[in-house]
Order: structure tokens, then sequence, then C-alpha cells
């Protein structure tokens, strides 16, 4: 096999040319197997291997800097820079991360689990290159999805305000995740079908070489003409209009073709866009079928195409999107909106119930925020249904646009905590610390599916300004459901467990863990009493000051950074009211990232396992109990 002997881009070159269709064929087999026992992104690489091959077979890399948007396309790149044999290891602990990244390999020059960075990450490079007096060439390969999101364009806009040296490969798969939407989807529809424009501007350049040179005033006449060519065939010629030359559409899954426009591309002396069609999932037929099922994908059987699941309860995201469809058939002024994750954040039920109630606005978090807001203000109730990781990128549009204005927007706050495989860009850590503070916003947290229902209703009844509900990535506990769910009174903590000699303040997963902890320290004879501290603002001043009255220390347990979070909430409000006399114990996620694994090794090594819990607990019990003597 030709792959066993690729170990780096140098073993690349050593091909000919027309060993690399056998080699993709190798590469797309490898990923199928490799992948049906790890899981992992399948879908986009397998739609890659053919763009990659022809990138490392032209271009010197780490010398000259492949930039790739997202990263979870990158595989076949990681394949090719001499990591074939951790394959096994992906997106397990101390294994191959599932995106870029820099730590890994000096051919990973820039690492994102998030979109649309690559422009911005290209220009500063070229810039940099350039300050530098380098020659290397700086190479982006971004998807027509990430290019909806507004950072993308912005860096698409000064790219070609600066003319510097440098190649955007757009690859364009017409997905995301998910379908893409909107205008600039629909420009490039208008692009990848229109070829009379392509077959036209092809005769003229080659008509324009042909005549002779008779003075500026010809050679300028016949470039207006082309120029008008372009907008008589192609209306807007958007990425001319930016500054960048246009090259394609080319197949992305033909090597030669491929290799000849880079080629080409690399003799403008200024920046270029070659416009890439490829096939998401292309190679494997179950991934060809539904690109959207097969993006993300869990181990599965390579025959038959069926996924692996584990038996038990229901996903919180499946329970969000079950509830949410029975509370808007009671009410009209429910709609849902997405930032391009209508799978992943459990609303195609609900588009496929309410299709002119659902807006995926693709990957757009910011506009979502601010549209959202704009609705609540005019008397519906939007549910804005989106990852932790992703409301990150809209942190201004909530603040000035949603929360500045009270306005009744519902946050529907999925993969809060860690996340497992797919590691630091994606744990759902920070929302707590970046919401808290902000004036108007209620934050609440379920303790099962069940508590996550009754919130939502909690948040569908509420008309007083933005309320926000968080919830894990993991399954429910199995817990009876509400046939009726009933809303929560705001601010209200429960009692799960009682105890006198300590008490942990939870939310979320971390109930079912304080009670864990609190059984393993009943058999020693200690009492602790577990609260579900579900409302993370407002507080439950009621029960603090009534736990203060009893001098009973305090453990605050959350899956969430302790910086900022309902811990540092608690500590502000004792020092608030001058209450000196508590004592107050923080556990939670470290000041540092914490990588890829499963999520229980990411709780273990952030120290938020019952055993770790009550060994803390029994150990601030004991300190007590000394002072007390």
């Amino acid at each position: 096999m030709l792959l066993d002997h690729i170990d780096s881009p140098a073993d690349l070159k050593k091909l000919a040319l027309s060993e690399l269709p056998q080699l993709a064929q190798e590469i797309r087999q490898f990923l199928i197997e490799k992948l049906s026992a790890t899981g992992g992104h399948l879908a986009p690489n397998l739609g890659v291997v053919e763009l990659t091959l022809a990138l490392h077979y032209l271009y010197d890399s780490p010398k000259d800097k492949l930039i790739f948007d997202v990263g979870h396309q990158a595989y076949v790149h990681k394949m090719l820079t001499g990591r074939m044999d951790r394959f096994h290891t992906l997106r397990q602990k101390n294994g191959l991360c599932g995106f870029v990244k820099r730590a890994e390999s000096e051919h990973d020059v820039w690492e994102a689990g998030h979109s649309s960075t690559s422009l911005s990450a290209a220009i500063g490079m070229a810039l940099a290159r350039d300050l530098k007096g380098e020659n290397n060439k700086v190479i982006a390969v971004i998807g027509d999805g990430a290019l909806t999101g507004g950072m993308a364009l912005e860096a698409l806009n000064h790219i070609g305000h600066e003319k510097r040296k440098l190649t955007v490969v757009l690859n364009d798969n017409e997905m995301s995740i998910a379908p893409n939407v909107g205008a600039l989807h629909n420009y490039l529809g208008k692009v990848r079908s229109d070829k009379t424009y392509r077959k036209a501007k092809e005769e003229f350049e080659a008509l324009l070489r042909k005549i002779p040179a008779v003075g500026g005033k010809l050679a300028k006449t016949a470039e207006r003409f082309k120029d008008g060519l372009k907008y008589l065939v192609v209306p807007g010629m958007l990425f001319e209009e930016f500054g960048l030359k246009y090259f394609g559409p080319v197949d992305g899954h033909d090597v030669e073709k491929l290799l000849d426009t880079f080629r080409q591309a690399d003799k403008v002396d200024g920046p270029v866009l070659v416009h890439v069609l490829t096939v998401k999932g292309k190679g494997y037929s179950p991934a060809e079928a539904d690109s959207l099922k097969w993006h993300g994908i869990t181990p599965y059987k390579i025959e038959s195409g069926q996924v692996v699941k584990p038996v038990g309860p229901p996903m919180y995201t499946e329970v969000f999107g079950n509830a949410l469809i029975e509370l808007a058939e009671k009410d009209e002024r429910i709609v849902a909106v997405t930032p391009a994750m209508p799978a992943g954040s459990g609303l195609l039920g609900f588009e496929k119930r309410f299709p002119n109630r659902m807006f995926d606005v693709g990957i757009a978090e910011q506009h979502a925020a601010t549209m959202c807001a704009a609705m609540a203000l005019e008397g519906l109730k939007p549910v804005y249904a989106v990852y932790s990781t992703f409301l990150q990128r809209a942190y201004d549009q909530v603040v000035h646009d949603i929360c500045r204005h009270n306005a009744n927007v519902i946050f529907a706050i999925d993969r809060a905590g860690f996340v497992g495989p797919d590691g630091e860009t994606h744990q759902g850590v920070y929302d707590i610390a970046f919401l808290r503070h902000i004036p108007n916003l209620v934050l609440m947290m379920p303790k099962d599916e069940n508590e996550l229902r009754r919130m939502l209703k909690t948040a569908v009844d509420y008309d007083d300004g933005p309320i926000a509900v968080r919830y894990p990535r993991v399954n429910g506990l199995g817990v009876p459901m509400d046939e009726d769910p009933q809303p929560i009174p705001i601010g209200k903590w429960e009692v799960v467990r009682e105890g006198d000699y300590a008490a942990v303040l939870a939310i979320g997963p971390m109930v079912q863990v304080a009670e864990e902890a609190a059984e393993l320290l009943k058999r020693e004879g200690i009492g602790i009493r577990v609260v579900n501290a579900r409302f993370i603002k407002p507080l439950d001043e009621e029960m603090l000051l009534s736990l203060a009255q009893e001098r009973l220390p305090l453990l605050v347990l959350e899956e969430t950074a302790v910086a900022g979070g309902l811990g540092s909430a608690v500590l502000e409000f004792y020092a608030l009211h001058q209450i000196q006399s508590m004592s107050v114990s923080l556990a939670g996620i470290p000041d540092r990232f914490i990588e890829h694994a499963s999520i229980k090794e990411q709780r273990i090594e952030a120290g938020l396992t019952a055993e770790h819990v009550a060994q803390e607990l029994r150990a601030k019990v004991a300190r007590v109990r000394q002072k007390a003597t």
C-alpha cells in the first residue's frame, strides 16, 4: 500500500501524480476503519482528501502555512504529517486531538475549534511574513458555511484592502454542519452552476492574449470590457469586488486540476480565492447520503453504517427539543433560533412541526442574539438554542442588545460543563462567569431532565426580561417526567438531602455527585446536607442567610470555572452582608484548559467526583471540629 510509506509531506512528494488517486482511496479506507472505532468527524474529512493531498503535494509545510478553518476537517492533514500511528487514540485522553493542535506537530500552525477564524489568521501571518522579509506562502482553507461568519467577512474585506499575497481556498460542499442558509449560499449556488460564465471568461481571456499591443488605450478598453462581461454573466462577482482574484469553480476531487489551479493562483501577486467543489462524505455511501448525521459520529459498523448507541435515558438535548414542541403547541409566541445547529441543538422536530417558527441563521451567533432581542421587543418569545462554547461569540450582543434592553429572550444553553472528546475548544465551562454579572438576566440549571422541563416552563412563563437555562451534554438520569410541568419560583433552591455537619451547594450533574459523596460519608456517621442550587442568579438569599445562622460549613460544587462561578457569587453575597463567620470552600474547574478525554476522565482531572468531594468534606468537617475544641 502507498499509505504505508507516507510519514511526512516529503514522502508524499516522492509519488508520481498518477499514484495520488490510489492514495486518496487508501486514505478514505483508513479513515472509515479508524473512525468506526473512535468516532469523530468523518464526513468533513472524506470530502477533503484530494484537496489536502494537493496542498501538501505542492506546498512546503510547515514553511508554507496551511491554515484549516475549524480544524475538524484536518484528519488527512494529520495523516500526511506523521500521525497515522496514533489515530487509534483520536479524541481520547492523551491522544490525538480532533482538531488542529500546535503542540502536536510543527505542521499545525493554527488551531481552532470554532469556525470563521482562518482568514483573520491568514492575513495576520501574511503581514508578519512581509514585515519580517520572508517569502513563504499562506494558504487558508475555509468552508462555505464558515464563510457566512461575520468574522470571516470582516477578514475578507481586510485581505482585499491589504492586497498581500495569500490564497483562500473556499471548500464548497454546500454544508457547514447542517445545510447552509442565506444569500451568500445562494450566490455560491449560482457560481457553481454557471458554466456559461466560466466558458465565456476563458474564451475572452484567450482572445485578449491574441490582440497585439497597440497602446494603453486599447488595453484599458479591453479591461473595462472584461469587467463588464463579469457583471453581465455572473451578478456581483463578489470575491473580485472584495479584491481577490477568483479561480474556479474547480473539481475538488481531481488532484491534477487542483494542482494546475493552485499553480496558476501562485502566479498572482496578491490575494486569490480558489473555489473548490467537494462532496461531504465522499467515498462512504452512508456519509454521502446523510452528511448531517455523519458530520460528527460516534462509533459505527462499517458494513451497515449502523451507529453504536449506548442504551439509556434520552440526552438533555432531546428532552429540551421535545419539551419546546409541547410548549409551542400552547403558545404561538414561541419561536426557535439557532446558529447553524438545528440537529445538535435538538430542534429538527421543532422545525418539522413549526417550519415558520424556526430560524437557522447560519454560523452567525452575534446576529442571532440581536435578532432575538428585536423579536422579543416585538412581543415574541424567542428561544436562542446555542452551545455554551458558541455563545461566547455573542457576548457583546447579549450585554448590549438583550440584557440592556431587558428583552424577554430565552437562552437554551446546551453542552454546559465538560463536553468530552471535543475538548478544550468546546468546553462549556465559562458561560456562568460571563453571564452572571450582567444585569437583568436570570440563570438556572436543572439537576435532572424533569427539572429541565420545569425550567423551560418557568422561562416561557417569565415575562420580566432575559432568562437562561443551561444543561449538559450527557444522558438524563431516567427520572419520572411530569405530564404537566409546573414552573419553579424564581431564585428558590431546594434541599434534596438533609444533614447538619456541612452543606454542599451543587448545580446540574454535580447534585448527583454531591448526593453520592453524602452517601459515602453517611457510612462514617457524617451527615451532609445537599442543596440543589438551581438558580445561579438570582441566589436564594433566604437560604444563604439561614445557612449563615446555622454556621454550617459550605462546599460549592459546580462543573464550571471556579473564577466567576456560583461559588464566587456565594462569597460575594456573604461579603456584601459582612458575614465573616462562614467557612466556604469552592470545588470546580481550575484555571486551566482541560483537554479532550471522556467526561468521566475530565471530572477526575478536575476533582469533581464523589470520592474527591467526600474527601474534601471529611477534611472540612474535621477542621471545623478542631476549631470548636
